[in-house]
């Protein structure tokens, strides 16, 4: 492994004490431990998808995000922790609002965001939608393994098309990658194109989900969205045309990076809770 960077080194003893089912301290601790034949075959063969470029969580097959463990396959993308401040804006919302329960989670691929959200608001009605039929097998996956299969609804669609029920909550980690600096990248190929090209200008899905959002975001509802840090006056002009009453913010992530729009609508919602709608 001497061509091997420090990094490659890192992901190679994570990958072996996964397969062993030990620390990768106790990896490093005992190196002249003996592996059974089929251990050292797993390794070889796993070490040979690294060696060939492939990322080191599709190898393992799994990633941790927000606490939580999840299944994740060369057909969805790999969640980054610059996501979670995205989940972090949805719970607190969901948390100050109790009446607000239809959550949409649009390009759901692992499903990760929604069901960090069903699992942690326990009544939510939580949905999700993904193009990739492949990507919604491994959400439903997810879904089953945290045994929230009958509260998380994953539907296979491009974006909203076709749903006409709105929703209190919208949410999308979409591509949002300008095609040319994606090719790039060291992502570039090795997780799914389709999860990350944003198209020429990266607005290419952000653009048509704003325009479908009017009539499916609820009066009062909420649509937050994880952007490209790149152009934060960009997509808040997009947003300005489409909800000329909404309030409108970008924030940034742990990075400093701004990497987050929320668009708050501003209608006066029905409430139905109130007085005058009891008998």
């Amino acid at each position: 492994m001497s061509q091997w960077s420090d990094s490659d080194l890192l992901d190679a003893q994570v990958l072996i004490a996964h397969i062993i089912n030990k620390p990768r301290a106790w990896v490093l601790a005992y190196p002249e431990a003996s592996l059974s034949a089929g251990q050292i075959e797993d390794i070889e063969r796993a070490l040979s998808r690294l060696k060939r470029g492939e990322s080191l969580p599709y190898v393992l097959g799994h990633r941790e995000f927000y606490g939580l463990d999840f299944i994740v396959t060369p057909h969805t993308l790999i969640p980054r922790p610059e996501t979670e401040l995205l989940v972090e804006h949805a719970l607190a919302w969901l948390e100050t609002h109790p009446s607000r329960r239809r959550v949409v989670d649009v390009g759901t691929g692992s499903g990760c965001i929604s069901i960090i959200l069903a699992k942690h608001i326990p009544n939510l009605s939580m949905f999700g939608t993904d193009l990739s039929w492949h990507a919604l097998r491994v959400a439903r996956k997810n879904a089953y393994r945290y045994k929230l299969k009958g509260q998380v609804r994953f539907i296979q669609c491009d974006l909203l098309s076709g749903i006409q029920a709105s929703f209190d909550l919208i949410c999308a980690n979409l591509p949002y990658i300008p095609t040319q600096r994606l090719q790039k990248l060291q992502v570039f190929k090795k997780e799914p194109t389709l999860a990350l090209d944003g198209g020429l200008d990266g607005f290419h899905l952000l653009r048509r989900l704003l325009q479908q959002a009017p009539a499916r975001l609820a009066p009062g509802g909420l649509l937050l969205l994880e952007i490209d840090a790149s152009h934060p006056e960009k997509a808040q002009a997009l947003a300005r045309g489409l909800f000329p009453n909404a309030e409108i913010n970008v924030f940034p992530d742990l990075a400093g990076e701004n990497r987050l729009l929320s668009i708050q609508d501003q209608s006066e919602a029905i409430d139905l809770s109130c007085s005058r709608f009891k008998k």
